[in-house]
């Protein structure tokens, strides 16, 4: 049995916190300066763990070891609770945590050097949904077929334990703890090691801005980890910056560390940054960026931000007063390429008119709003971006968010005609951005992707009200008969319609051939492949066309043409940008519209007499 040693332990600890395996037992640590006592239950017997005068409580137990179960009791209350540094829970966050040994499994990742942002191609998915099993072991089977597909880094959305039997992972409430809804702790590593040795970075989503309404137990052991001076969309603000906020900033740090350490990973996702308040003289995200970066040693790292505002000095570097991360979530891109495939500009997409300027303007310098006033906000949007290079800047015609905002989780494709997506697709796996796909969008998934969350009945209640309230910002959805449509986020049947069915990626093979021979021209063309800063130039031909050159040494350029309307004929194309370099003539290297696809074949695009360019289709020209 578990006996418990009045000394502290002295091995070297991987975090400040939470329960680490040590000679003889196991080091248990937590931060809990509301409490006078506190205990480490395990089998029902209560170890009194020791303060010191910051707070901290920690002990020695000997006998414990990896799985051993424990909860902590605070001034002898009856309640026992999971510890908030907790590196699994496998009944969920309302049960025991378990002492998880990292040191156990054995990686085969040593020469893995990791992969930086640009020349990246990035494939957001969510492991409950990505597989009919839903599971990382299930995951980890297909990571080879993305890897075939041209996929470089793989994006999961947050794994951090949360309640019920599935949901999307925002709400998190025990941040060390990855999901038992996925498997175990070391399924987690299989998959990251596993995507290693294919070749492909994994990044994480995570969520610093708030915790999920059940489940989240830091009050009880801190009141300093949430404050009211802020606002927060959806809960209570972190305390990042207020009266005892240096264990908290700690706390999040050394979460975002972990991650890099212990699994392999190899960067994050930052959700919602703009809700991270910190006025301290370093930014807490910051700090989060630079312990990724310390985290990974040698390895190259990922750190890609939401940012609603479009903040650019997110991405600049500290030295030039930004938080140092490498990339951004461009909602501008997606925004236009919506409202240019589907017409719509209801509710936040009233912003954008989806014209071949606007496109242009988005290949070229990434944000669209960088301080010009934004009425649907009433208010200015964004911040100077020019500097930014093009790798920078996130691009996507579908992510969770997106897609589920459509009343029934429809894809893009359903929403449009087929050779204007496929168009829109040319743009965005040929761009200057780096491109993400979301889950099932390279072969053009039937399954839906709505909002689901497992809540208790009340708590369900709210989240549906709440869900339908967002929803009646589009003006389609507010009606009582479309309200009573939605489909219920509590309902396992909403999450069961979202699992993929693999089986499109045959079913669906002009979709799937599509996106596989776009990454590979992304990949493996000397211009296409090779982006060096601002290389593109851009200009509106028609209604709906436009062109973008990709300028590249010794006149060896590309060009890019995209139309989302009727056919255009050109007689005269006063436009330098489609002159060929000197001496040289221009050739088809793509086309959307081949048979392969889908298309219906093209002629030729220049000839003696001017231009014609397909309607509804991208064609890529290489000089010749």
């Amino acid at each position: 049995m578990p006996t418990a040693m009045s000394q502290p332990a002295t091995a070297r600890r991987r975090l400040a916190v939470g329960a680490e395996i040590a000679h003889d037992g196991v080091e248990f640590r937590v931060w809990a300066p509301k409490a006078t006592r506190l205990d480490v239950v395990i089998d029902e017997r209560a170890h009194a763990l020791t303060r010191d005068a910051h707070g901290y409580f920690a002990g020695h137990v000997a006998g414990a070891g990896a799985g051993t179960r424990y909860r902590y009791r605070i001034d002898g209350d009856e309640t026992l609770l999971p510890d908030p540094a907790s590196r699994f829970q496998p009944d969920g966050p309302h049960g025991a945590s378990e002492v998880v040994d990292p040191a156990r499994f054995v990686w085969s990742d040593a020469e893995w050097r990791g992969r930086s942002l640009a020349g990246s191609v990035i494939y957001e998915l969510h492991v409950g949904t990505f597989t009919p099993a839903g599971t990382w072991a299930a995951a980890a089977r297909e990571l080879e077929e993305l890897a075939r597909l041209g996929v470089s880094v793989v994006e999961l959305m947050p794994v951090a334990e949360f309640p019920g039997r599935f949901g999307w992972g925002y709400d998190g409430v025990s941040l060390f703890a990855p999901t038992r809804l996925y498997g175990a702790p070391d399924d987690l590593r299989r998959f990251v090691d596993r995507a290693h040795g294919l070749g492909l970075a994994v990044i994480l989503d995570v969520v610093y801005n708030h915790l999920g309404p059940d489940g989240n137990y830091l009050k009880r052991f801190a009141d300093d980890y949430f404050t009211d001076r802020y606002v927060n969309e959806w809960g209570e603000p972190v305390n990042f910056d207020g009266d005892n906020a240096g264990p908290v900033r700690d706390f999040f740090v050394a979460n975002a560390g972990y991650w890099i350490d212990e699994y392999h990973l190899d960067g994050l996702r930052l959700d919602a940054t703009q809700q991270i308040f910190d006025a301290s003289r370093e930014h807490v995200v910051s700090a989060i960026v630079r312990r990724v970066r310390e985290a990974a040693g040698p390895r190259a790292t990922i750190v890609v931000a939401e940012n609603e505002p479009q903040d650019a000095r997110v991405v600049r570097p500290s030295a030039r007063g930004g938080y140092g991360a490498d990339g951004l979530w461009n909602d501008d891109f997606h925004h236009t390429a919506r409202v240019a495939a589907t017409g719509r500009r209801d509710a936040y997409y009233v912003d954008y008119k989806g014209t071949p300027q606007e496109l242009v303007s988005a290949a070229k310098w990434g944000f669209l709003y960088q301080g010009q006033r934004y009425a649907w906000q009433k208010k200015r949007r964004g911040s100077a971006a020019y500097d930014l290079p093009p790798a920078s800047f996130v691009t996507y015609l579908q992510n969770h968010d997106q897609v589920a905002n459509c009343a029934q989780g429809s894809r893009l494709h359903e929403q449009t005609s087929p050779g204007r997506y496929r168009a829109l697709t040319a743009l965005l796996l040929l761009g200057p951005g780096t491109p993400m796909l979301f889950q099932g969008q390279e072969f053009a998934a039937s399954s839906p992707f709505l909002f689901f969350a497992d809540h208790t009945p009340e708590l369900a209640a709210a989240v549906r009200q709440g869900r339908a309230r967002f929803l009646a910002q589009f003006p389609g959805l507010a009606t009582p008969e479309q309200q009573a449509c939605l489909p219920d986020p509590g309902d396992p049947a909403t999450f069961e319609r979202c699992k993929l069915d693999l089986g499109e990626r045959t079913r669906h093979a002009e979709a799937y051939r599509l996106t596989m021979d776009l990454l590979r021209v992304r990949r493996e063309d000397r211009v296409f492949g090779s982006r060096p800063h601002r290389h593109v130039d851009g200009a509106v031909l028609g209604p709906h066309a436009f062109v973008l050159r990709f300028f590249a040494e010794r006149g060896d350029d590309r060009l890019l043409l995209v139309n989302l309307g009727a056919d255009l004929v050109l007689t005269e194309a006063p436009e330098p940008l489609l002159a060929p370099p000197e001496g040289r003539q221009w050739r088809v290297l793509f086309s959307t519209e081949e048979a392969r696809y889908g298309g219906c074949g093209i002629g030729p695009v220049e000839h003696d007499e001017g231009w014609r360019i397909p309607g509804e289709a991208a064609v890529a020209l290489a000089a010749g």
